[in-house]
This record gives C-alpha cells, structure tokens and sequence, in this order.
C-alpha cells in the first residue's frame, strides 16, 4: 500500500510533527505501507528522501487538474519508474492522509479547496481512500466554498474535524459524508528530550506566531498590542525570577519576530532552533510553563501537561483552550500590565494545580485519538 501524506512541510514544526504521528501510526498498523510526499517550497527533496519517502509527480494548475491522465500509463511502467528513480504518481497512491491543518475555509484561497475536491473525487471513482485528518475546518460561508467543501467531503472516505466548530462548519456543507470530530493527534506522540536541551529545562518557553501580525488573523487589537504583550509577558517572568529563551516553532518568518521581540528587551533573550519538531516538543516538555502563539506549541503543552499562556489568530486557539479546561489561560489582546502580572503569577504558583485539572484532559485526548485511529484504518482495512 503506498500512502500520500499531504499538506505537511518541514518549515512549520508543527506540519512536520504531524507527519512524525502520521509515521509512527502507520509504521505500528501497516509496517510494510510505503509513504509518499508531493514537493513544494517548503518540503525540499532532501527533506522527503531523508524519511524514505518516494517523490510523488503531478500536473495541475490552479483547477486544472492533469493528473487523472497518470492511469492511462500501464502500471508495469509506472513500476520501473517508482523502482529506478522513486517517483510516483497519483495513479500508483492508495490513500491520501490529508494533514493540512488549516487550509480550507474562507480565510484561504477558495482554489486550495477545490483542487482538493477534484482529487478526492477521483479518489472515489477509482475505489481508492481520499482521508481528512483532524483539522480545523471552516467556515464555508461563499456559494463556491460551500460547494467545493460539500463535494470534497462527500467524496472523502471520513472527514476528521478537529474541534465542534469545525464539525458544524464541515456538517453545515453535507449530511451525507461521514464526518467525525477527533483531536489534535500529535498528541500521542512523546519524544525525548536530547542531552543538549537539557539546560533549558524548568524554564520559561516564549513561542511567537508571525500571523499574529499577519492579515490572516481578523483581530486589529490583537495586531496592534501582540508584541507589547508577549514583551510584557516577558518582563512578568523575569520578575518572577525565571529564566526565559525564545523558541522558534517556524523557520524564517517566525525568526524574525523573535528578533522584532528581541528589539524590545534591554537584555535580549537566547533564541532556539531546533531542526526537529520532535526536540521542539520534548522542548516544551521540558519547560515550567511557556507562552505561545503557535497552535502546534500550544497543543504540544497542554498535552504534556506544561501551563501554557496562549494568544489567538483563529478559532481553533479557543476551542483548543476550552478543550483541555484552561480556557483562563488564553491571554486577550485587551490585557493590562497587572493584568498579565496577575496570569504569569498565577501560572508560576498554581503549578500543582495546573497540571492535576489538566491531567484527565490529557488522557481523555489521548484516547479520542486512538479512537480516531482505529477509525481510520477499520475505513482502510473493510474497503480493501
């Protein structure tokens, strides 16, 4: 069985997290699966070798679609391809694992989605398995998202929504897919934290988010006070005696926030950049608490159990928080000094109490994702 991972990269840490599940999954149900990945700037070549994965070819454009063409080449020589240069096409996929997090809604090209559509729905004509992993979903609220998505998840074999606002979104375009609501799944996976992280550990994580200050996020509040208030949170830590260090969760454009940040302290703070999103998460799980802007990071706390001080850019953040009973953890672009004073003091001397009212959060999550997962290959395993 060759799969298709898709939507991941090897820039954002939290794409590429959800890849290392998506392996660790399969490796344990189908250990002879062959995986496969599509280039894009952010998934280099050496990147998708590096974890043995065949080099899928296609041809589109916008919603021209020219793949559908692949299944006219005999599949002996589609063979000798994928044997003596490791390339695929989607002809030679069984299944797509669709991971994109969050692509498909009103505030990304209605393109996206309707490429996604084509392909699903070529899926299904040819008996194959077009899956949408837990994602946030929505809103479809233009005539053209709203029939792009009904056709997507209509000819996916399950649609996985992440939160129920999701699942209303994905419901409200079709009653006839099967839509299940399931949770971030890289919550299942647990890394080691590498001997040279070990001096970070029992301090303060500060993650920031360039789309906190992108158009992308719909809060002008939150775009003109974020780094006021990640500054402040700075300062309240350190006036509580912790230590505190910058970690990038995303390549480039999150390096240069953490620099924009940096501008704003007297004493700037150490930087880390790690190139495995495993050691971001053991990173996390290592911390006191952390303050953070990126969704994976966020996720990557709670269900170590590690307080975390959140700020949003869409709603997944507050469902998320709401989730995992912390919802007063989630900082507002509102906040006052004291206010903030009062939230890192909180954090800093409810340590106990955080973790033990997170603890059932945790293993409820946890399960729903085994669930998930036992869904998904039961979808796999009855149509095969």
């Amino acid at each position: 069985m060759l799969i298709e991972v898709k939507g991941v990269q090897f820039v954002n840490k939290g794409a590429e997290l959800m890849l290392h599940a998506i392996l660790q999954k399969v490796k344990q149900i189908w250990p002879d699966a062959e995986l496969c990945l599509a280039p894009n700037p952010m998934s280099p070549y050496l990147s998708r070798a590096q974890i043995g994965a065949y080099q899928k070819f296609g041809i589109k454009k916008n919603i021209m679609d020219f793949n559908g063409l692949f299944y006219f080449i005999p599949r002996s020589l589609r063979g000798a391809i994928k044997s003596r240069w490791g390339v695929v096409t989607e002809a030679d996929v069984d299944v797509v694992l669709d991971a994109s997090g969050f692509t498909y809604g009103d505030q990304w090209n209605t393109i996206i989605l309707k490429q996604a559509a084509i392909e699903a729905s070529r899926f299904k004509a040819k008996g194959k398995h077009y899956i949408f992993m837990p994602q946030a979903l929505g809103p479809f609220s233009t005539e053209g998202n709203q029939a792009a998505a009904k056709k997507a998840f209509n000819a996916a074999s399950v649609v996985f929504a992440r939160e129920e606002q999701s699942y209303g979104h994905a419901t409200s375009c079709t009653q006839s897919a099967d839509i299940v609501q399931a949770p971030d799944f890289t919550n299942l996976v647990m890394p080691d934290l590498k001997s040279e992280f070990q001096s970070l550990k029992g301090k303060i994580a500060v993650i920031p988010n360039s789309k906190m200050l992108s158009n992308k996020n719909k809060s002008e509040l939150w775009r003109k006070n974020y780094l006021n208030i990640i500054k402040q949170n700075i300062f309240a830590f350190i006036n509580q005696g912790e230590q505190v260090f910058l970690l990038n969760h995303e390549g480039k454009s999150d390096q240069a926030i953490c620099q924009q940040i940096n501008e704003l302290l007297d004493t700037p703070l150490e930087i880390i950049n790690p190139s495995s999103p495993l050691d971001v998460k053991a990173i996390i799980g290592s911390a006191k608490a952390i303050v953070c802007s990126r969704y994976h990071g966020c996720v990557s706390a709670l269900s170590q159990g590690v307080p975390c001080l959140g700020t949003s850019w869409s709603h997944k953040y507050e469902k998320l928080f709401s989730e995992y009973q912390v919802s007063d953890l989630l900082l507002l672009p509102e906040l006052s000094n004291d206010d903030i004073d009062a939230l890192v003091s909180k954090v800093i001397n409810n340590q106990h109490s955080i973790k033990s009212n997170l603890a059932p959060q945790i293993e409820k999550y946890k399960d729903l994702s085994e669930k998930m997962w036992d869904k998904l290959f039961s979808v796999v395993k009855t149509a095969n």
